[in-house]
């Protein structure tokens, strides 16, 4: 088959590292890759999709643009607790992922469409050489903000010593940082240490990368951008990675992620918030990760509750139990706890007053990109640093404090909600929240950074296969 003869100008492989937080803004990358002409492969791992076959969701749907396929991070039977620690997890995923890659790549070379480019997340550097062994284009994606990875780019350079002895901390382009503003693996050092190298080693190789792709947008982090980019190129701003039916509906039928490994019928909570008043409800959710002590869970339980807002809480069946028995009583007619809702849906209901998170990364860019205040009560890896931004860059809300146990008590938890929910600050950080919002549609749509940014990568990638 004949180059020109193509439906599609190049072929992209893509490779997520294999969690829900970094399959989703991949996968919408590849979305919108295929809305400007390029026929995408998406490479999850043998048992994401194996459980997602087996619990009955519908797999997303393959077309012939955007399609699926497997390699194995060599934990094919149970995922990541088949391994003996997070070291044994990442020596298999590059193990298994690297020759399962190779076989991917040999797959569609003896094929009608060939690989052109291997866009991996930057947690898998080895997936880079793989793609340089096959003499094909690589695309780094950083998943997290530009600040955690220039803030992780001076450690790995020596650039900023560690432990850090005194703060502020004076990076170009940061505002200053305190310790608890740094990433936690810095914050405590010597904390995760394999997940610490594995932030780290995202630029053991990116010189070596073609195209380095950040999950932000210009206007976000312009000033850390426009340092960044003087010592990684070519930087490139993508985000925000969230479905085109939230910000800019250029994508069809692009409403969901559709890859939830946890899906539930959403209409429990968006009926209950269709009952609510505009901006009254407090939405309550830490990630799939997070893991809060009872003492901890108790004080937001009360905490909660004396605000005496209306609160949708998310808490996973295994959570539950660290709730105060009482408190379930108390809180019929006040609160609703489910184990599981559409975040995108509830961020997008009218009746939303303030989301109470832990400030991952996709959590934070889906309240920026729908205008919704915050209270941040970040927990660990680069939530801090997004905390401080939240608090003290963008203005769209407030960090808790802790108390010398490193609990949070009930009398901040419901201070900090009503400082967000009423009043002077109230209306500052909502204000704030609506200017992002726009700033984060603006940089998707024609014309816009981040639509820009992709038109360029389309057309680079295209002319460098001629």
């Amino acid at each position: 088959m004949e180059k020109g003869k193509k439906s599609y100008s190049a072929h992209v492989l893509a490779i997520p590292y294999p969690s829900q937080g970094h399959i989703n803004p991949l996968l919408q990358l590849c979305k919108r890759l295929v809305s400007k002409g390029l026929k995408a492969t998406f490479a999850i791992t043998i048992f994401i999709s194996n459980s997602i076959h087996h619990h009955h969701h519908h797999p997303p749907q393959s077309n012939s643009s955007l399609q699926f396929d497997t390699i194995s991070d060599g934990c094919d039977q149970a995922g990541f607790p088949q391994a003996g620690s997070v070291q044994d997890y990442l020596a298999r995923l590059e193990a298994a992922g690297s020759q399962t890659l190779a076989e991917l790549i040999r797959k569609y070379g003896s094929s009608d469409n060939p690989i052109d480019c291997i866009i991996y997340d930057a947690y898998l550097p080895w997936a880079l050489d793989v793609a340089k062994q096959f003499g094909l284009a690589g695309a780094t994606f950083f998943t997290q903000p530009c600040a955690v990875d220039y803030i992780y780019y001076y450690v790995h350079h020596g650039l900023l010593k560690l432990p850090v002895e005194s703060s502020p901390v004076s990076i170009p382009g940061l505002p200053l940082l305190e310790l608890k503003d740094m990433p936690s693996f810095i914050y405590v050092h010597g904390s995760y240490p394999a997940y610490f190298e594995l932030v780290l080693n995202q630029f053991s190789n990116v010189d070596k990368a073609d195209y380095v792709l950040v999950n932000t947008f210009y206007q976000l982090e312009a000033q850390v951008v426009d340092s960044m980019s003087k010592l990684v190129s070519p930087l490139m701003t993508i985000g925000p990675t969230i479905p085109s039916s939230y910000l800019d509906n250029q994508l069809e039928n692009d409403n969901d992620y559709g890859f939830d490994l946890y899906h539930l019928d959403p209409s429990a909570c968006t009926n209950w918030l269709s009952t609510k008043p505009k901006g009254s409800v407090v939405y309550v959710s830490f990630g799939s990760m997070a893991d809060l002590g009872e003492e901890q869970m108790e004080e937001l339980a009360w905490g909660l509750l004396e605000s005496n807002f209306y609160f949708l809480w998310v808490v996973r069946d295994s959570e539950k139990e660290k709730l105060p028995t009482k408190f379930k009583q108390e809180t019929l007619g006040k609160g609703l706890l489910v184990g599981w809702c559409s975040q995108l849906e509830v961020l997008s209901s009218e009746s939303m007053g303030c989301f109470f998170s832990h400030c991952g990364w996709n959590s934070t860019v889906e309240a920026l990109s729908l205008g919704v205040p915050m209270v941040a009560i970040p927990q660990w890896t680069d939530q801090l640093t997004n905390a401080k931004f939240v608090q003290d860059v963008w203005k769209v809300g407030v960090r808790v404090k802790v108390d010398e146990k490193g609990i949070v008590r009930r009398e901040e938890v419901e201070a900090c909600i009503r400082e967000v929910m009423e009043g002077e600050k109230g209306k500052e950080v909502k204000e704030n929240a609506v200017k992002w919002r726009d700033a984060a549609k603006q940089a998707v749509t024609k014309g816009g950074t981040s639509n820009r940014n992709i038109d360029e990568f389309v057309s680079k990638l295209t002319s460098s296969l001629c």
